[in-house]
């Protein structure tokens, strides 16, 4: 499946690491359901958009996830069963878990 993968943000890099995110683990970029573009984080969404980041809904084909080293776009249930990604194998950051709520409906 073909998805723009531009990853907005502040200061974001090629990996898709910003200015409040930005460990060698914090590689995942996220996809708003209302704007529907990918960024870094919610923060920096929330700075840059004139809308909060709106989590995603329930829809299982759809790809709200990618992965900032390789550009491989996952399900939302994909992200949640993995730690790393499923295409270059790099480790995703475990404590993004924490914000879950900020992402997924």
């Amino acid at each position: 499946m073909s998805i723009p993968s531009t990853i907005y943000g502040l200061l974001v890099d090629d990996w898709s690491r910003c200015q409040h995110y930005h460990s060698e683990l914090d590689i995942v970029a996220l996809r708003c359901f209302a704007c529907k573009r990918f960024y870094a984080c919610f923060t920096c969404h929330n700075i840059l958009e004139s809308h909060r980041f709106e989590p995603w809904k329930e829809t299982p084909n759809l790809f709200p996830v990618l992965c900032g080293a390789c550009k491989h776009n996952l399900t939302r249930d994909q992200y949640q069963q993995t730690s790393n990604c499923p295409n270059c194998e790099r480790p995703f950051n475990p404590n993004c878990r924490k914000h879950k709520s900020y992402y997924f409906a």
